[in-house]
């Protein structure tokens, strides 16, 4: 068997393994009402403090929560399970199976800010490890040692305006403190496929997701029918706006997939 097909293989036995844990997933984040079951901190006067809906805290407290499931799809499926050792280091997650083979997870989350839209995510760097797949630089293994990447991801709604910050709240108040987010989606992707063609938000040299939400659930970005070759060869050679400067150029020879077709001299 060709070793491509192999890598395919493991990788879709993978990524159906993680979606078996979904409903774990689902019940580790969500009520059956379908609210978050965060509601606030606590402190040592048993005092709760609402949180707001600032993506990066919401994001840390999903992947408290999801820990510990991953931990048991980790036992059950006989995968070592090494946690990134930085905040800045890729992936979050890496599983190992008995066979030393590699598959690297990202949680990830985003918000919906309409029925069809989400805010987006950002998908890990395109240059450093990404480009150098042999770099042991801010990850945990070289990027070309895992079979394949996926996104654990989660969309969510805001809930905005029903959360006052500045109200104290005590234990026997716990069921009148209003969730900040609700109605929770969960996927498993191949990075690829959620992969949009422009970074993400900021000057961060981050790749950026699809915004559409039914690509993002689905899988279904402007590169999977393209392929994961030309997913990493569009990102690896992709120039944001100072990176062309700092090499002369005026501008950057693509930036979506038309001028990057047009570069390459590719047909539609």
């Amino acid at each position: 068997m060709a070793s491509s097909q192999r890598n395919q293989e493991l990788k879709e036995r993978f990524r159906n393994q993680l979606l078996g844990y979904t409903e774990s997933f689902n019940k580790a984040v969500a009520t059956d009402k379908g609210d978050w079951v965060v509601k606030g901190f606590i402190d040592v006067a048993k005092n709760i403090y609402t949180i707001s809906a600032d993506t990066k805290v919401i994001s840390k407290i999903m992947e408290l929560l999801l820990f510990p499931q991953l931990c048991e799809f980790a036992e059950n499926h006989q995968y070592e399970m090494i946690l990134s050792k930085e905040q800045n280091f890729y992936p979050d997650i890496s599983f190992i199976d008995v066979q030393n083979r590699k598959f690297a997870v990202d949680l990830k989350s985003s918000y919906r800010k309409s029925s069809k839209t989400v805010n987006g995510m950002t998908l890990g760097a395109f240059t450093g490890y990404f480009r150098d797949r042999k770099s042991t630089k801010n990850t945990a293994f070289p990027y070309d040692d895992y079979i394949g990447h996926f996104v654990l991801g989660m969309v969510y709604s805001r809930v905005e305006d029903a959360v006052d910050e500045r109200k104290v709240y005590k234990l026997n108040d716990l069921k009148n403190i209003t969730s900040v987010i609700q109605d929770f989606e969960l996927f498993v992707h191949e990075k690829y496929k959620i992969a949009g063609t422009n970074p993400g938000s900021g000057n961060t040299k981050n790749i950026g997701s699809v915004k559409n939400l039914h690509q993002l659930l689905n899988g279904q970005g402007p590169f999977t029918e393209l392929g994961e070759d030309v997913f990493d060869d569009y990102w690896m050679y992709y120039l944001a706006k100072d990176m062309a400067r700092a090499v002369d150029l005026k501008e950057a020879p693509y930036h979506n997939l038309e001028t990057y077709r047009k570069y390459k001299g590719l047909k539609r």
